[in-house]
């Protein structure tokens, strides 16, 4: 396997780092001109822990487009990362204007790639890729679920100090504000968290996931985070390659499933080698079907300012 990664910043060399490790495939490491040597030294930095970490992947890095050919993953990570009082939305019309000229490199020198899209507005940033790609939409998805809920899933072995191991959770809808934390399939060894956790401390630890992106950004005053989302898109990425068909909160297009229709939003997903295989509808009680809607509307909303915006 190749896969490359678009955006040798944090979040990019993070994941490539985790990927080479667990021998995912060769990686390739893809920046833009102005960055001059940056990419080159972040592959050959990478390379150098390869004795110490005890993997033979091999990486590379450069600012030619021409490095990603043949690519059979492409990880999008470039765009302008958000700033302390930045929304997601705020970076919609930077971000879709680079997401497209990335697009357009994919096209070009790996036609048969998988996308998997971690810039943000990371929703819309998959409609543009796919809108400009004309790919499949089982080729183009996003990496938002995997990591809202790890945090979730975090927040909560926090609190009932026990083994994250144990926790177990779901995160839909979109990546933001709106995003939908189910309690209803989130348990400790099976037990249901509803049962643990009083429901306005629930509540609370439901808002600090939605939080979760703002607040890292809030303390690191500079940049976002990247640790956990580069973790999160290698977990996407081993279950593409590795074709172990993971069922994950994967950020899909949808046309009908939960009643929406062309629309990017978090749903469980089956990962494997052709990407996302299937998307499970699971069922909702009313307050999550009305909570998933309204964030199907946002990212409507979104989608359609990108659409105006290109006719302008």
């Amino acid at each position: 396997m190749k896969i490359s990664v678009i955006g040798a910043g944090r979040v990019g060399a993070t994941a490539a780092l985790l990927m080479a490790q667990k021998e995912l495939g060769d990686i390739a490491l893809l920046d833009i001109p102005e960055v001059a040597d940056m990419p080159k030294g972040k592959a050959l930095d990478l390379s150098e822990t390869a004795p110490i970490e005890g993997f033979d992947s091999r990486l590379s890095g450069g600012t030619d487009p021409h490095i990603i050919a043949d690519s059979d993953i492409v990880v999008v990570t470039s765009g302008m990362p958000r700033k302390p009082g930045m929304s997601r939305m705020d970076l919609l019309k930077t971000n879709a204007n680079i997401v497209q000229a990335v697009t357009r490199n994919i096209i070009k020198h790996a036609p048969n790639a998988i996308i998997l899209t971690v810039a943000n507005p990371l929703d819309i940033m998959c409609y543009v890729a796919l809108k400009t790609s004309g790919f499949p939409p089982h080729r183009v998805f996003g990496q938002a679920g995997v990591l809202d809920s790890a945090r979730f899933r975090f927040f909560i072995a926090d609190e009932l100090q026990v083994s994250v191991e144990d926790v177990q959770a779901m995160v839909l809808g979109g990546h933001g504000d709106s995003m939908v934390p189910l309690p209803s399939y989130s348990t400790v060894s099976g037990i249901p968290i509803t049962h643990l956790i009083q429901k306005d401390r629930l509540d609370q630890l439901i808002q600090r996931t939605r939080d979760g992106g703002a607040e890292i950004v809030s303390l690191l005053k500079t940049g976002s985070a990247f640790y956990a989302p580069g973790a999160a898109t290698c977990q996407m990425v081993e279950s593409i390659v590795c074709n172990k068909r993971r069922l994950l909160p994967t950020t899909c297009f949808l046309q009908g499933e939960f009643g929406l229709n062309d629309v990017y939003i978090g749903v469980p997903a089956v990962l494997g080698k052709n990407g996302v295989e299937k998307i499970v509808e699971v069922p909702l009680i009313k307050e999550e079907k009305d909570a998933l809607a309204r964030s199907a509307t946002d990212v409507h909303a979104g989608q359609k300012a990108w659409e105006e915006s290109r006719k302008s």
